[in-house]
């Protein structure tokens, strides 16, 4: 049987990078005691890439320390329809946490405030931590019959 998944299109490369401008997705962890786990977070294209802000307190951070491989969903149900006809991106990544005294941080924070600017209220606080996510394969689910693999590195670009 042949591969109903396609490779990448013009077109559907333009879906999928719609789709890295929102401002948040589901994030999938494997936890502490080895079962998968999701959450909600904010989510950003910073100029080297995918990231977020999450908080120490958080479930997901010590999941990511500990196993730093991961998956991010994008895409929402729209207003009306079957939600499963709607597009998504799914990403496999690797987190890595940026350093709070990285050269690169204060510059990644003005980019995450200028995108986030609610974030202005917690981003200084101590259990705040940026985490990259270094893209390991994506797939865009378009609609019945438009699904796609593509090439991170051509995604980002």
């Amino acid at each position: 049987m042949p591969d109903p998944v396609q490779p990448e299109t013009p077109e559907a490369l333009a879906l999928a990078r719609a789709l890295l401008a929102l401002p948040h997705a589901a994030l999938a962890v494997t936890d502490a005691d080895g079962t998968p786990a999701l959450s909600r977070i904010a989510f950003g294209l910073a100029p080297q890439g995918p990231v977020t802000l999450i908080s120490s307190l958080s479930q997901h951070f010590g999941a990511l320390q500990a196993n730093p491989a991961c998956a991010l969903m994008l895409g929402e149900p729209g207003p009306k329809g079957d939600p499963l006809t709607h597009p998504r991106l799914m990403l496999k990544a690797t987190a890595a946490f940026v350093a709070t005294d990285a050269p690169d941080r204060p510059a990644l924070r003005d980019h995450w405030l200028a995108t986030h600017p609610k974030a202005k209220l917690y981003i200084d606080f101590a259990d705040f931590a940026f985490v990259r996510f270094t893209l390991t394969a994506a797939f865009l689910n378009a609609g019945f019959g438009k699904a796609h693999r593509l090439p991170p590195a051509t995604l980002l670009t």
